[in-house]
């Protein structure tokens, strides 16, 4: 793999720039990784086409993903020397503590163990091709990931079924390690509200709450993996404007919202917004039919982090409809 270079137009201070620049993740030639899997297929197949001056990244737009790394680096670091006075320290007794095994071998594990898997790669080879995968934390069978990440990932529900997919993918290429039908999901919120949770109660009630996503069957994941693998092969050399475009579930698009204005000769503020198209058609009923109900599609988010942005045509289609800004 060639040497990554980053851009630093914003002039980020070299103290910082030098942490945002250290990418930690292991990359390796040869292999296509779980979350690489679960990309749109646009995505991953477009990736590999941008000119490599196109693809250079402004280091201040690291920011997000340099915190989540951090903060896995220094969770693993918690388990791997300090779980026991972690542990004592949060009441836990001893006979509990001396039951805990951090990254056993699986066949080593006894009866009355819990044992704690932390940022372990695992392979497996499909269709001539060499498939890895790193999870965040195994405990006692359960998969567990760790997401840094805003409220809105949670209130909305966008990256549940990515999430579904990754955790799946991870008992597919782990079935000695995770045997939990579910997985659970960590998050660390940037922009939690207190006072918001006080009074919203669709609003995460803590900044680190946890969600459970029951899991694909290994079935069921051996059954995608194949497919994937298969529509990569077949588009991989296909022109740009042969390839499937993104779904609206992919683009994580909002939902659609409808404007009523009672009076359809000033459209300048609505009269209220409804996320239901009949209850403003209701609305509109109720007034003697005179206004105007208006759908404003929800607008894409996706595009503004995929890799694929510079040469990507259905972006450009996205910001010429208003569904994208930039």
């Amino acid at each position: 793999m060639s040497e990554r270079r980053y851009l630093n137009n914003s002039n980020v201070p070299l103290s910082m720039a030098v942490f945002l620049a250290h990418d930690g993740y292991d990359y390796e030639p040869g292999t296509i990784s779980a979350t690489k899997l679960i990309k749109p297929l646009r995505q991953t197949i477009l990736a590999s086409r941008v000119p490599q001056a196109d693809a250079m990244v402004d280091i201040a737009g690291l920011v997000k993903s340099r915190m989540g790394q951090a903060i896995h680096d220094s969770i693993e670091h918690a388990w791997i020397k300090h779980y026991r006075e972690s542990m004592r320290a949060l009441g836990y007794p001893e006979k509990v503590i001396q039951r805990i095994k951090v990254n056993p071998d699986p066949k080593e594990v006894q009866k009355g163990d819990i044992p704690v898997y932390l940022e372990q790669r695992s392979y497996k080879t499909v269709m001539g091709q060499r498939i890895s995968g790193k999870f965040d934390f195994v405990a006692d069978g359960r998969v567990e990931d760790f997401k840094t990440t805003s409220t809105f990932t949670w209130t909305s529900g966008t990256k549940d079924g990515d999430y579904q997919l990754q955790g799946s993918l991870y008992r597919w290429l782990n079935p000695e390690i995770v045997t939990d039908d579910n997985m659970a999901i960590n998050f660390l919120f940037t922009d939690y509200m207190p006072a918001r949770a006080a009074n919203d109660p669709n609003y995460p009630q803590s900044p680190t709450p946890q969600k459970l996503i029951p899991l694909l069957s290994v079935e069921e994941t051996d059954h995608f993996v194949r497919n994937k693998l298969s529509l990569i092969q077949r588009f991989k050399d296909a022109p740009e404007e042969e390839l499937p475009l993104c779904s609206n579930d992919e683009l994580w698009q909002k939902p659609a919202k409808w404007k009523y204005y009672k009076n359809p000769n000033k459209l300048g503020r609505a009269t209220k917004n409804f996320d239901d198209k009949q209850e403003a058609y209701n609305r509109l009923a109720a007034d003697g039919g005179k206004g105007v109900v208006i759908e404003q599609p929800g607008e894409v988010q996706a595009c503004k982090y995929c890799p694929a942005f510079p040469v990507c045509s259905q972006k450009d289609d996205l910001i010429a409809q208003g569904l994208l800004r930039i």
